[in-house]
């Protein structure tokens, strides 16, 4: 006989997939004309890297260029290059992903990109996105317009939304100073290396008439270095305002202190001066293009902390404007910021105008909890500073929170070294349950690709951006995914299936998208943490996990209203204990989820 939970699953699936059915069945008018009077929060979001998703044209895999390695960057073996992944590939894999209850994908950049960078440091391909040189097209990777369209419209045809990852801070490195043509250059401060000066205080006056804050009257760009732009790539940018080094900040490179965070090169890459007024209408006008060419629902905007407020106070309303004309009155952008302090990340949506950002301090807090490092106060202690935040709760609620990405490592990893002697049925535990105190506290989740199938890496940058196919990287290929080695995007694999059940029961209960979050329980050590989400009914869902290697059973403090209650997910009790107390009893690294019947 079934158990009342199961009972209850066993509705809510047949439910859904009626409503998936029926989702299906609507005209792609009326099915883009529902996703946008979603609000950000009912999102679940999927940040895919095109390269690294799915092949679905291999005539793409050199981007037309020669096939040599180091000119077209195409080397599926080479983790640092091309493997053939593309836009139709993810078109193909739409199923795949609307699977696990995700209803927007964030691709990361499509624009086009030099495609190899060669340098006594380093040497990669830009199968990351990252080094984008025109800004109004399709990297030849990836595929073309037609391409890009089709996806889109096959995304908003099922009712997801489609995010693009834009950047504004830099180009591409393409710009050399005639000083150092060989190695990066160590930067150059505004107070020693003025403006008004060439090369220095010492140096004779240039740029005369400029008063520090009109941009726009600079006429030469060798305040601080000389320079230039190598032979052959005169024309490389687009558009062609990109390329005059007077539109760059040109001191060298960034050491990501003071005004270097601002001003400097972020790793070589050419570093655009955002205080000139054309930058800021020029970048304005390039991804206002792409609102309006192809509907795009929201941006993910690389770097944020690295461009000065203006620029943002200035773009961010613009990209609003255009959406809203364009008849998108979701449009959801959120910035960058990488700090897991919430007092950083809050300050960029009152000064810099960010409408939300991504939620790294989430990422720090939650990760550490599932791993069994921290007290479960540690995330309680997040959630306690969304007031900081301008417009406090609601723009807590549409910050997007993950558990890892392309940059700093997968939630596999971190799991794996918070705790170095677990087994992998504790591993996969734990993976879960980050993922469910993702899916249901406050904020937007957003999945990074692949951990659904397990993968994990040896560490950050680079090594966690597997292949989703049988890959032909030795580490790759080598990994045993946490849950086990399943078939390339298997929908059976222990974390696509318990993502996927957190997706329906999200999808099902509107108060775990929008509703209020009321901390219950929390403390210094692993074990017990609660929160409820209260629905604009006055109902109220009650959310209890288990981060320790013991069952829990205890007390957790509910609204006095809340006696009857029903099981959403695990074994909930018919009834409060007494009112506004609750009995709860929870598996080791497990949750459950109960609703009260009022």
């Amino acid at each position: 006989m079934l158990s009342a939970s199961q009972r209850a699953a066993t509705a809510m699936a047949v439910v859904l997939a009626a409503a998936a059915s029926s989702a299906l069945a609507q005209s792609p008018a009326d099915a883009l004309s529902e996703l946008r009077r979603r609000p950000p929060q009912d999102e679940v979001i999927y940040f895919a890297l095109p390269d690294r998703f799915a092949n679905g044209d291999a005539s793409n895999d050199h981007g037309g260029y020669a096939p040599e390695k180091l000119v077209s960057g195409f080397d599926p073996a080479d983790p640092e290059f091309y493997h053939g992944g593309d836009l139709a590939g993810l078109t193909q894999k739409l199923d795949y992903i609307q699977g696990l209850g995700a209803t927007a994908v964030w691709l990361a950049p499509i624009f086009k990109n030099k495609p190899v960078q060669v340098g006594d440091r380093y040497t990669g391909a830009a199968s990351h996105g990252y080094w984008i040189t025109d800004f109004t097209a399709v990297d030849p990777h990836f595929g073309d317009e037609a391409e890009m369209r089709a996806f889109v419209d096959a995304a908003h045809a099922r009712g997801m939304k489609v995010y693009l990852d834009i950047v504004a801070n830099h180009t591409a490195d393409v710009i050399k100073y005639r000083e150092c043509p060989e190695n990066r250059c160590a930067y150059r401060n505004r107070a020693d290396y003025p403006y008004t000066r060439q090369g220095g205080v010492d140096g004779q006056p240039i740029n005369e008439g400029f008063d520090g804050r009109d941009f726009s009257r600079l006429q030469r760009p060798d305040w601080a270095y000389t320079p230039y732009i190598p032979a052959g790539e005169e024309n490389a940018k687009v558009p062609a305002w990109l390329n005059d080094p007077i539109r760059y900040h040109n001191r060298g490179e960034s050491t990501f202190a003071g005004e270097s965070s601002l001003d400097g090169d972020f790793a070589g890459l050419d570093d655009l001066l955002t205080e000139d007024p054309v930058v800021v209408q020029g970048m304005i006008d390039i991804f206002g293009g792409w609102i309006e060419k192809y509907g795009i629902d929201g941006f993910r905007i690389d770097t944020a902390r690295h461009v000065n407020p203006e620029f943002w106070q200035a773009f961010v309303p613009a990209m609003l404007e255009r959406a809203r004309v364009k008849g998108i009155p979701n449009f959801h952008i959120f910035g960058e910021v990488y700090d897991h302090d919430p007092a950083v990340t809050a300050r960029f949506t009152h000064v810099d105008g960010y409408p939300a950002v991504l939620d790294f301090p989430f990422q720090k807090a939650a990760t550490d909890v599932a791993s069994g490092v921290v007290g479960t106060d540690a995330l309680a202690k997040i959630f306690d500073a969304d007031p900081i935040y301008k417009n406090g709760a609601d723009t807590a609620a549409i910050l997007p929170t993950f558990l890892g990405n392309h940059d700093m490592g997968r939630v596999g990893y971190f799991v794996k070294k918070g705790a170095p002697e677990s087994s992998d049925a504790e591993q996969l535990a734990r993976v879960k349950l980050a993922h469910a105190l993702m899916f249901f506290g406050r904020g937007v989740p957003t999945l990074y690709y692949g951990d659904e199938q397990g993968f994990a890496g040896p560490g950050g940058y680079g090594a966690s951006r597997q292949d989703m196919w049988d890959s032909q990287v030795p580490a790759f290929r080598e990994e045993t995914p946490i849950g086990g080695r399943q078939a390339p995007y298997s929908t059976q694999a222990p974390l696509y299936t318990a993502i996927a059940e957190m997706g329906r029961i999200r999808q099902a209960e509107p108060a775990l998208r929008r509703g209020h979050q009321v901390m219950r329980a929390s403390g210094d050590k692993p074990g017990l943490l609660a929160w409820s989400r209260m629905g604009e009914d006055g109902q109220e869902v009650l959310v209890v996990f288990n981060s320790s290697t013991a069952p829990i059973n205890g007390q957790v403090e509910v609204e006095a209203a809340s006696q009857r209650w029903q099981s959403v997910r695990g074994d909930c009790a018919a009834q409060a204990s007494a009112p506004a107390s609750y009995a709860v009893a929870v598996p080791a690294l497990d949750y459950l989820i109960c609703k009260s019947a009022s």
